[in-house]
């Protein structure tokens, strides 16, 4: 959600800003801005819907000659998506862009209109350039005027700010949101992520929570609440090759098929012939621990109730799912014998990083399952374990569901070993089926082009059920959600049990049922589920390896002797159905409307 890139060298800062914007597309994003300031002649464009539209008003524009610039991709929080509501926001004489949410916002703006300024947006955002402005009137020292500044925010932010009191120069903050810095050379690059500077840059600081500075001639000089700050560059990965599309036609569909590969990376070194090894773990990690509480948002919260199954079922733990939006206003009772786990694809999202802070200033020793290395989730966490999906850039989640699954389904595996509540014989039936997921995981020509027949069917309709049980239920939920986030098409996932509860009143011949059939799990108890729906004439997909008579349309899936490999090989059909599905209906499959990537905002 949002981007943020900078730059300060000699180098064309337009094509700078707007490459590295391209590259933090993935985000989501509705708006688009840049702001250079070359001498002491300040430039600013903007422009609504794709970066396309910003390229064309910069066609004419280029830069020469030593400069600072910066540039933002917007997602609407405060104020509806226009050019006046983009960023970068204008004060009299300085520019600045902000990811996060400023929370007193309103009462800093109000503070200010009433010393005569006029704000032209409806953002928190401008707040930050006329409060600087303001400050800036009576301490002629622009740095202690932007201390000054950063010092009344509220909220999260990561911000630039760029000023023609000082125009050589690149102020930031951050606080709950991601930055960091690259450089080579003089030249100094910010950015959200690594994508942007990768190929440009090649060392990096991730900064802190609390750090603000300056970049002027090529130095960083880098502060926190104790003052000056010392930090040291890391060196940046120079590989770019995982951001491109490979020749498949959308990001998402490039994801998808690379589940077996990454499945594989994720479990190196962790599943070995007969025992799980987490070295990220140490050995006592889990003394004194009784009971699991996760917390997540959206597709990981999906692979969290997953877990629950498997850490109740194989490591004896009791563990409890938390959707992090509401656990952070539910009062919860946190004790000290809980593990907390948290997970994220990207670690920056913010409901989940405020939850894990409520564990810890409860005393709660912290895990996070993460893609992410160096993010705000991983570097706040106790310890943390890595998916090691690669990046992922379409907006609807597939690898990262798939690695977090796994490093659940390994983790219920080795607490059960380490507290020695699973079998040797079960473990050695766990380590197989692990080692037979990445087979289950790929994608044959057959089965693609199938689920492309058939998703010609399915365009119509009042809505989809996704149904299962055990396992499956919570993969009937992702299923539903991938089909609603790219086709913006009513689904709904359900444990298949509740149906006659209630939903069974919506069966009729345009409701699609879109129904998991596992052999190795309940597959009697379910088949009886989607007799009820089939006899109330709804639609019926089936997904199982059990030819099923009543169904409308089959999908045969082939690895059943466990649970899991039937549960990631169903995933992958709920995948690509979707998938299909939004392509024929003419939608964009890798950027969704209304949607983006890392929600770092609640």
């Amino acid at each position: 959600m949002c981007g943020i890139v900078g730059y300060l060298g000699l180098n064309e800062k337009k094509e700078i800003l707007l490459d590295g914007l391209q590259e933090l597309e993935y985000r989501g994003y509705d708006s688009a801005g840049i702001a250079v300031i070359e001498g002491n002649t300040l430039h600013n464009f903007k422009a609504i819907g794709k970066l396309k539209n910003l390229r064309e008003k910069t066609k004419n524009y280029a830069t020469k000659g030593f400069g600072v610039s910066i540039g933002h991709t917007r997602w609407a929080t405060h104020g509806k998506p226009t050019e006046l509501n983009a960023h970068p926001h204008l004060g009299q004489y300085s520019y600045v862009v902000h990811n996060g949410i400023i929370e007193n916002y309103q009462s800093l703006k109000e503070e200010l209109q009433s010393k005569g300024v006029t704000f032209l947006s409806q953002t928190d955002t401008e707040t930050i350039v006329h409060l600087f402005e303001a400050n800036h009137t009576h301490n002629k020292n622009v740095f202690s005027a932007f201390e000054e500044t950063i010092e009344r925010l509220e909220g999260a932010y990561a911000t630039l700010l760029i000023t023609e009191a000082d125009s050589d120069t690149i102020y930031f903050a951050k606080h709950g949101s991601p930055m960091l810095v690259g450089f080579h050379g003089d030249d100094v690059y910010f950015a959200s992520s690594d994508t942007p500077i990768i190929g440009k840059a090649t060392a990096v600081y991730y900064l802190d929570d609390g750090d603000y500075g300056y970049a002027s001639k090529g130095k960083l000089h880098l502060f926190d609440a104790n003052g000056a700050k010392a930090f040291t560059k890391q060196a940046l990965t120079t590989d770019k090759i995982s951001a491109q599309k490979d020749g498949y036609r959308f990001f998402m569909e490039k994801e998808i098929y690379e589940q077996s590969n990454v499945m594989t990376d994720t479990m190196m070194g962790r599943v070995l012939d007969d025992t799980i090894r987490l070295d990220e773990l140490e050995k006592d990690f889990f003394k004194d621990i009784t009971a699991i509480k996760i917390c997540a948002c959206g597709t990981s919260y999906h692979s969290a109730l997953t877990s629950a199954y498997l850490f109740e079922r194989i490591a004896k733990v009791r563990c409890d799912i938390e959707i992090a939006s509401e656990f952070r206003y539910k009062e919860p009772l946190l004790t000290k014998d809980t593990l907390f786990i948290t997970i994220s694809q990207s670690g920056e999202t913010a409901d989940t990083l405020e939850a894990l802070k409520m564990a810890k200033r409860a005393g709660l020793k912290s895990l996070s399952i993460c893609n992410v290395d160096n993010s705000s989730i991983v570097r706040e966490s106790d310890a943390s374990i890595l998916t090691r999906a690669g990046i992922e850039k379409g907006v609807a989640s597939t690898k990262a569901f798939a690695t977090q699954t796994m490093v659940l389904w390994i983790l219920s595996l080795y607490i059960g070993q380490e507290k020695k509540t699973l079998s040797k014989e079960t473990l050695e039936t766990e380590i197989n089926a692990m080692i037979h997921t990445p087979k289950a995981l790929i994608v044959s020509d057959t089965l693609h082009e199938k689920l492309h027949r058939l998703s010609k069917r399915y365009l119509h309709g009042h809505g989809f059920f996704f149904i299962g049980r055990d396992i499956f239920f919570p993969l009937a939920l992702e299923g539903a959600l991938k089909l609603k986030e790219i086709s913006y098409m009513h689904a709904e996932g359900y444990p298949a049990g509740e149906m006659k509860h209630g939903p069974i009143a919506l069966a009729d011949s345009e409701l699609f049922t879109i129904a998991l059939m596992p052999k190795t799990m309940h597959y009697d108890k379910i088949k009886s589920n989607v007799e009820e729906l089939s006899a109330r004439d709804a639609t019926i997909c089936a997904i199982s390896p059990l030819p099923f008579d009543l169904a409308d349309d089959f999908i045969q899936t082939h690895y059943d002797s466990h649970p899991m490999l039937e549960f990631f090989e169903m995933m992958v059909v709920t995948q690509l159905l979707a998938l299909e599905i939004s392509v024929r209906l003419g939608n964009d499959v890798d950027m969704p409307r209304n949607l983006a990537k890392s929600v770092t905002v609640e």
